[in-house]
Order: structure tokens, then C-alpha cells, then sequence
């Protein structure tokens, strides 16, 4: 025999399947068309927190100086490269207005990779081979990293309007 009641129950719970495979299936796809955030040009590293002088360097251990002359080497190693486009983080392709084509993405990441590649093959080849420097030279290489750091806060004046 047929029963309104049940087949009323059937359509209930059809419709409400139906539904709620139509909403996932369009939250899915709004979430599939939202793009990446922009990508930053310059990430990582990119401040120094204090500046020293010759005095206070000549002080530290030797253990020390190789620390800050890392973290030199890799905030330099972060800002330098990219210099012509931006001094500080934040800074996007888009923001530039340079296109944020498959293409110029590709060719950011790769840069990027490439410079984190630079770096840890730099700091590897480092950590063996800089303790042997003389602490006078180690001295001297930080405070020089230290003033294109400190340069880098007038890189501006150069720009002409």
C-alpha cells in the first residue's frame, strides 16, 4: 500500500542531502578560486638588533662574533639581492606593480629558494671554516657588514624624484 507519510519522509531527506551536497560543493569551489596572498620580495631576516663598536666587539669571545657575523651575513644576504625593488619586508610584486603572473611568481619562488640555498650553503662552509679567521678579521668584517646595514637606512636619498 502506499504511505503519504513516508514517502513525505523520503523527499525531507533527499532535499536535505541534496542541500547539503550543493553547499559544499559550493564553498569548495569558492574556496578553490580565492588566490595565494601575496608574496613578499623580501622575507626572512632583515634587521640587526643592535649596532657595535670596535671596543665592544674587541671584548666578545670569539664564539660571539662568529653569531653576530652570521646573523649579518644572512640579513644582507635577505636585503641586498632585492635592493632595487624593496629595503624592508612587505613589500609584494603587486605593490610594485609588476604582475602577478604564473610566470613572475614562479620566477619569485625560485629566487627565493635559490637565495635560501645561498645562505645555508654559506653558513654551512662557515661554521667549518670561520673559526680558523683571525678575531681581528672577524672584527673588522662585522663592523663593515654593520655599516652596510646602517647605509642602508639612507638608501632613500639616492632614489631622485
Amino acid at each position: 500500500m502506499f504511505d503519504p507519510d513516508k514517502l513525505k519522509t523520503y523527499k525531507m531527506k533527499k532535499n536535505t542531502t541534496l542541500f547539503i551536497a550543493i553547499f559544499f560543493m559550493l564553498a569548495s569551489v569558492s574556496f578553490a578560486q580565492k588566490k595565494k596572498a601575496p608574496i613578499s620580495m623580501i622575507t626572512g631576516k632583515t634587521s640587526i638588533a643592535k649596532y657595535h663598536s670596535y671596543e665592544q666587539l674587541n671584548k666578545m669571545s670569539k664564539g660571539d662574533l662568529l653569531t653576530l657575523y652570521t646573523e649579518r651575513i644572512q640579513v644582507i644576504v635577505n636585503i641586498l639581492p632585492n635592493i632595487a625593488f624593496a629595503t624592508k619586508p612587505g613589500v609584494t610584486m603587486g605593490s610594485l606593480g609588476i604582475p602577478e603572473t604564473k610566470e613572475n611568481i614562479k620566477a619569485l619562488e625560485a629566487n627565493r629558494e635559490a637565495s635560501v640555498d645561498y645562505f645555508d650553503s654559506t653558513i654551512e662552509f662557515q661554521k667549518k671554516i670561520l673559526p680558523y679567521s683571525d678575531t681581528r678579521d672577524l672584527i673588522a668584517a662585522i663592523m663593515f657588514y654593520e655599516e652596510t646595514l646602517k647605509s642602508l637606512h639612507t638608501y632613500n636619498d639616492f632614489k631622485t624624484n
